[in-house]
């Protein structure tokens, strides 16, 4: 075999890039970080910002080595480390994939790539309510980022919706800004490490439970949301904003288009390897689903690279 620029002996044809890496979130930037220090001509291709989901994350206690710190802080040391190998980081939004034989082609609005291998880390979008009011009121109280609009609601009222661990830091975020917090869930108990929930007995954040959003009312601005608990009873509660954090729909339409399979919950099916049922091609972090946490991500991005390594250079 020959190093890249020259046509492969043992089957792998000459590619633009060895590897295409699509999403810059910790499971695209840590397989960047490997498949450079591996030699691999790499690109990561990113439609939005560096970071991904975790650029929402106000706050992160359990990353290890970083004790208290954000989304952002951990989302530009990734960033920084990555372009410092000379990962090469493109902003296009990837439109479809060509993933037959060797030679793979990326497509997005402006270019076409060609490459041996793919790796998958996509990651996702945030889970939407799917309520009367919701869509209508984005931007004018109903928001998905704490750290983002959170500022503009200090000394009111709002509201957070979810129960696991990202829904917990938000609403002790906002209860440092908001006057008063309210935290629905609608199980009977929530799913946040026990730690972060013991914090919220301290702060000025109410929790109900077993209890569903049904509507997001107001005129210009949101007002007031509409709550339904488990008996059937439903009451208004008045807020100036309302946080939505319900979890990561896995972003995997383009893969699904190219033929990698996926799952019953729509998460891409990979084996212990990262490897799709695609040749050459692999996945890691959100999309993958499992446990949606930046070191899983870390760890699945590495695995990714080093399969994707073995695959170009046909290691066994």
């Amino acid at each position: 075999m020959k190093l890249f620029g020259k046509s492969f002996g043992d089957g792998l044809m000459e590619t633009e890039y060895e590897v295409i890496i699509i999403g810059a979130g910790p499971a695209g930037l840590t397989a960047g970080i490997y498949c450079q220090r591996r030699a691999l001509k790499t690109v990561i291709i990113e439609r939005a910002s560096v970071g991904g989901q975790i650029l929402y994350a106000s706050k992160i206690e359990n990353y290890p080595g970083f004790g208290k710190t954000t989304g952002m802080e951990i989302a530009q040391k990734m960033d920084e480390h990555a372009k410092d190998l000379g990962v090469k980081i493109i902003n296009e939004e990837v439109t479809g994939m060509d993933l037959i034989g060797n030679v793979k082609k990326i497509m997005t609005h402006e270019n076409t790539y060609t490459t041996n291998s793919v790796i998958v880390a996509t990651g996702g979008e945030h889970r939407k309510l799917d309520v009367k009011g919701e869509k209508e009121f984005i931007g004018k109280g109903v928001s998905y980022c704490t750290t983002c609009d959170g500022p503009l609601f200090k000394d009111r009222i709002v509201a957070v919706v979810g129960g696991n661990n990202m829904a917990v830091t938000d609403a002790l975020y906002l209860s440092d800004i908001a006057k008063k917090v309210y935290l629905i869930h609608r199980g009977d108990l929530l799913k946040a490490e026990e730690i972060e929930q013991e914090k919220l007995k301290r702060k000025n954040i109410e929790v109900i439970l077993n209890t569903t959003v049904e509507g997001i009312v107001g005129d210009k601005m949101v007002k007031s949301i509409k709550i339904k608990n488990l008996s059937g009873e439903v009451k208004n509660i008045k807020v100036d904003g309302i946080f939505v954090s319900i979890g990561i729909v896995p972003s995997i339409e383009i893969a699904k288009k190219a033929g990698i399979k996926v799952d019953d919950k729509n998460f891409i099916i990979v084996d212990r390897e990262q490897r799709t049922n695609v040749d050459g091609v692999f996945a890691a972090g959100d999309v993958t689903g499992g446990a949606r946490q930046i070191s899983t991500a870390v760890g699945e991005g590495c695995t990714a690279a080093l399969s994707a390594y073995k695959y170009v250079r046909k290691i066994n």
